[in-house]
């Protein structure tokens, strides 16, 4: 019955929300467009094929309320909301670290040449493919050096995930994803230094400390308090997960609410390029890993990890350049877009296991 309802509710309001937009009625849109994700979002929670994909429209519709209601998400009284994204980024990032152990590093010894590979194709795929779409487009210079950014960011927890889902190699996508995160604060303001000086001033060292603050240290105390805590605090490794989505809804909510103008103008065009951007990352991750001979499990794990960026890194560091509204739109739209296509892929992948082959990245 429940599930009937709330289809009911979404295709009548997915209805309703066409017809008004095409009368270009927007001041009533923006309520019917709201109600359509919502909706939405706890009508496919009860199927289990894309049961996944309801925290992703819930991402929607955050974005839609937010960019239709912009002055609700942007203050509170005289407090500025986006000084909520860094301790959310921190708190999400300790639950990161919670998560891991060092087990997740000793992956570097028992396969070095998949975490090579995966590192190599990391920092180079993406932040290349970002400069070079950036350019393609000619968006606007911060437009373009978020776009760099989300390239020259880490892969997160997302693409373990996907990494899960797709049956690819979990204990790669784990070491990558730590690997990635503990180099991030070196090779990620260089990249940008090199790629994005030229569009935005690059501050090298004030970059590096932003994502050791943003980053390292929060992982590092998740890293001390599961060695020293775990299990101690059941109701914590439960609410964590559920935290860290909301956290990042409310991140994203209110990076769409400050560039809202800039949205309006580019946001088609933005979409696109970060929707390439992604595929593309997909696409020569996978086959990048097959031309350095790695097994096709492995393969598909880097592009999961090439392909899908810490979206929330990059908007904290947009953040911290002061610069949220404009640099920090690519990651805010990198990300819902991201889960969807990585969703789609996995559960494709899925469904396409792979034979059983020589685990060519234990070769040293």
């Amino acid at each position: 019955m429940y599930k009937k309802i709330t289809s009911a509710i979404a295709i009548s309001s997915g209805v309703l929300a066409v017809i008004l937009f095409i009368l270009t009625d927007f001041d009533k849109l923006g309520p019917v467009l709201i109600l359509f994700f919502l909706s939405l979002a706890l009508a496919i929670r009860n199927v289990g094929s894309v049961k996944g994909f309801s925290f992703t429209v819930l991402i929607f519709a955050a974005v839609a309320a937010s960019m239709f209601y912009p002055e609700f998400f942007s203050k509170v009284g005289d407090f500025d909301l986006k000084k909520l994204i860094v301790p959310l980024l921190m708190i999400i990032m300790f639950g990161m670290g919670t998560a891991m152990s060092l087990e997740d590093f000793k992956g570097v010894v028992k396969m070095p040449k998949g975490v090579l590979v995966g590192i190599i194709c990391q920092f180079s795929i993406m932040p290349f493919v970002g400069y070079g779409l950036a350019t393609v487009f000619g968006f606007p210079p911060e437009i373009a050096a978020g776009i760099i950014l989300v390239g020259s960011s880490p892969s997160g927890l997302a693409s373990n995930v996907m990494a899960y889902i797709s049956g690819a190699n979990l204990a790669l996508s784990l070491t990558l994803t730590a690997v990635a995160t503990l180099l991030a604060p070196l090779f990620t303001p260089l990249l940008m230094k090199a790629l994005a000086n030229q569009l935005v001033p690059i501050d090298f060292l004030g970059m590096l400390w932003s994502i050791v603050k943003i980053v390292i240290i929060p992982i590092i105390a998740g890293l001390v308090f599961n060695r020293f805590a775990h299990g101690r605090f059941k109701w914590l490794d439960k609410a964590m997960p559920v935290f860290s989505m909301a956290g990042i809804a409310i991140i994203i909510t209110i990076i769409t609410a400050a560039g809202r103008d800039s949205l309006l103008t580019l946001g088609l065009l933005l979409i696109v390029a970060v929707i390439l951007h992604n595929i593309i990352g997909y696409f020569f991750g996978y086959w990048g890993s097959r031309v350095f001979g790695l097994d096709r499990k492995s393969a598909r794990t880097v592009a999961f990890e090439v392909g899908m960026q810490n979206a929330g890194l990059a908007s904290g560091i947009a953040l911290e350049m002061g610069r949220v509204a404009t640099m920090g739109l690519a990651p805010a739209v990198f990300g819902p877009m991201m889960n969807i296509t990585g969703s789609s892929l996995a559960t494709w992948w899925r469904g396409k296991p792979v034979e059983e082959e020589k685990n060519k990245i234990l070769e040293t």
